[in-house]
């Protein structure tokens, strides 16, 4: 069965002056599947995720979506891609001065231009997928706890039924059990959906179970790319050290 190609990097590079933060990424996503980018904080996983959403822009090589280069894409083009996009930001990134619903519906509102009652209707049924009531839906985020936000958050990627979405961290700042509660909504989520989606993280338990496949990225390039189920046995020094924790190994920390 063929597979069909929802995202794909090829040899992106990005520099801050002298500091060279991607050195020639290159991963593809299929239609439909979860990769999961892992590596230490520095290593290049935010930038190319915003270097997808064009908040970036390369110095040079090929980001393609559903097979169509976008970083010469003009700003309509780039409007029209966004659409298909939904975000999970890391700390759920909710605006403050917005209720509940108003951050869940922002997409479909600002976006959509959707009506503001049909748009709260949305926002309420995405609330419920997520496991809160319509009684959370008129609460400000400042009223909520950090794993009710991080679903409000979830809630709001999901809305607009978005063909891919990211995930920027997110478990961070969230125990063990709402995390895995987390992962779990992230999957029936994307699931529901049908989504393609791409998530950074530090957190090698959400990884496993979100992942069909994980790629390690370490000083700007993808060091090793593979199924989920193999990242425990990768024979890489570098997956392996990272992913067990440790200290000793090739991968060495400025202190």
């Amino acid at each position: 069965m063929a597979t069909t190609v929802k995202l794909q990097l090829s040899g992106v590079y990005k520099s801050f002056g002298s500091n060279h933060v991607l050195n020639g990424v290159d991963v593809a996503i299929e239609k439909g599947k979860s990769l999961v980018i892992i590596g230490g904080s520095g290593t290049g996983k935010s930038v190319t995720i915003k270097s997808v959403l064009g908040l970036i822009k390369p110095d040079k090589g090929s980001i393609k979506v559903d097979g169509v280069e976008t970083t010469t894409m003009d700003s309509d083009g780039r409007d029209a891609l966004m659409k298909k996009f939904g975000m999970l930001f890391q700390g759920g990134a909710l605006f403050d001065s917005l209720l509940v619903w108003e951050n869940v519906a922002f997409g479909l509102i600002q976006g959509q231009n959707m009506d503001r009652k049909a748009a709260k209707e949305i926002a309420i049924e995405k609330l419920r997928s997520v496991g809160l009531s319509e009684r959370v839906a008129n609460l400000y985020p400042a009223e909520l706890s950090g794993g009710m936000q991080k679903r409000v958050a979830l809630a709001r990627a999901v809305a607009t039924k978005p063909e891919i979405i990211f995930f920027d961290e997110p478990t961070t700042g969230l125990d063990p059990i709402m995390a895995d509660v987390i992962n779990d909504l992230i999957i029936a989520a994307s699931k529901e959906l049908g989504a393609t989606t791409l998530s950074i993280t530090h957190d090698m338990a959400s990884a496993r179970k979100i992942a069909d496949n994980i790629a390690m990225i370490y000083q700007g390039k993808i060091i090793w790319h593979g199924p989920a189920n193999d990242v425990d046995h990768s024979g890489n020094e570098y997956v392996d050290q990272f992913i067990r924790g440790r200290a000793d190994g090739p991968i060495k920390m400025e202190v």
